[in-house]
């Protein structure tokens, strides 16, 4: 298979994907090593195909997805991670992203995606299998997450939940 032909299916193959999906599978997928589905990622990204790269792997966006659109703004340190983030979507909510603004490098975004409890425990665990520090670690803690909410109820539920366990960051 030529490497346009191959770059085509991985698309395909990202429009049949519910969730992330990893360099090494798609590696496995298409016969061809991890570094060869990198550079076909990269250069599908390079002609305007919208590919997020996150923890879990690479995700085609959904622009047709519905759902509210809401940042909030927390608090916490690196234990509590999971925590928070579960409060999140045991609400229905999807964490997108993680924002945090760094002194040097202005906004730093990481792309979550995670929208039950199993998503938030495969992102808990690859933080810990990679001893990586969290964005928020660059903060004292203080974060955002653009959060994808059913209604602007769920919304304002999820945000009371999060301060009454002293998470929300409050002004």
């Amino acid at each position: 298979m030529k490497a346009g032909e191959r770059r085509e299916r991985i698309l395909e193959y990202f429009r049949r994907q519910t969730g992330p999906v990893s360099a090494s599978a798609l590696a496995a997928e298409f016969s061809v090593s991890r570094q060869i589905i990198v550079g076909d990622v990269a250069l599908l990204r390079a002609s305007g195909v919208d590919i997020d790269a996150t923890p879990r792997g690479y995700i085609l966006k959904e622009k047709e997805k519905k759902g509210l659109i809401r940042r909030v703004a927390c608090v916490h340190n690196g234990d509590q991670m999971a925590d928070e983030l579960n409060i999140c979507v045991d609400y229905g909510c999807e964490v997108l992203d993680v924002i945090v603004e760094h002194p040097v490098y202005g906004e730093l975004t990481g792309k979550l995606y995670l929208q039950s409890r199993y998503d938030v425990a495969q992102f808990i665990q690859k933080v810990q299998q990679e001893s990586a520090h969290s964005l928020s670690e660059l903060t004292d803690g203080a974060h955002l997450h653009t959060l994808r909410c059913p209604s602007q109820d769920i919304f304002e539920k999820t945000c009371e939940a999060l301060k009454a366990s002293g998470y929300l960051l409050e002004t």
